[in-house]
């Protein structure tokens, strides 16, 4: 073999070296798009039934409320707050390790109040179709603030937030307001459901759009 001919032979190291780069390039642009695009979230109880399963796979929208720093979760670019309805994902202001999911019932200056399961909004009733109450039970707001409690006054920079399976879920009421500085982002679709009681996969769920 010619000398010219070893020259135009690819060398072992250097293919090494491009196989590593690649790597390292996938691995960042991964941890770019967790960390300011898109996250995955798997939902661990039924505090949001029916719109959520136990075992629902989610993707979360990080980008729709604007870019923020990571670790100390300043917002660098706004984009747009949450509005009543949004499905958010936010550290739990008891465990900031944990992370909640519930939907947004309250904005900044939004007064809110329960009577007897009946949520109002600045006086008036209202509540989303996606709400459900499985226990016909009302317990007195003097015992417990699930079923009456209020009025309260959301402050600045937060949102009070509530699972759709108002019986069955531990938010707002009962803990307090979520700083939009705590929030993750918009949960948006279902990409993978498994029943684990059933041991199969809900086929249905699939590709389904929150809302």
């Amino acid at each position: 073999m010619s000398s010219e001919e070893k020259k135009e032979q690819p060398s072992k190291k250097s293919g090494l070296r491009e196989n590593v780069e690649a790597i390292l390039v996938a691995i960042i642009l991964a941890l770019f798009i967790r960390t300011f695009v898109v996250q995955a979230f798997k939902i661990p109880s039924g505090s949001m039934k029916e719109t959520l399963q136990i075992g629902d796979h989610i993707l979360v929208n990080k980008f729709i409320y604007g870019i923020k720093i990571p670790f100390v979760q300043k917002t660098l670019i706004d984009v747009r707050e949450p509005v009543r309805g949004d499905i958010v994902v936010f550290r739990f202001p008891e465990d900031p390790d944990k992370d909640f999911i519930k939907r947004v019932v309250g904005v900044a200056g939004d007064v809110i109040e329960s009577r007897d399961k009946k949520l109002f909004v600045n006086g008036k009733p209202t509540d989303f179709t996606q709400a459900i109450h499985s226990d016909p039970r009302i317990i007195p707001g003097n015992l417990q603030p699930r079923d009456s409690f209020g009025p309260r006054t959301v402050p600045p920079h937060s949102l009070f937030v509530m699972g759709d399976n108002r019986d069955h879920s531990y938010d707002s009421r009962f803990w307090g307001f979520v700083d939009l500085n705590a929030v993750r982002g918009k949960a948006f679709i279902i990409y993978w459901s498994w029943d684990k009681n059933n041991f199969g996969v809900r086929w249905g769920r699939l590709g389904h759009l929150l809302k």
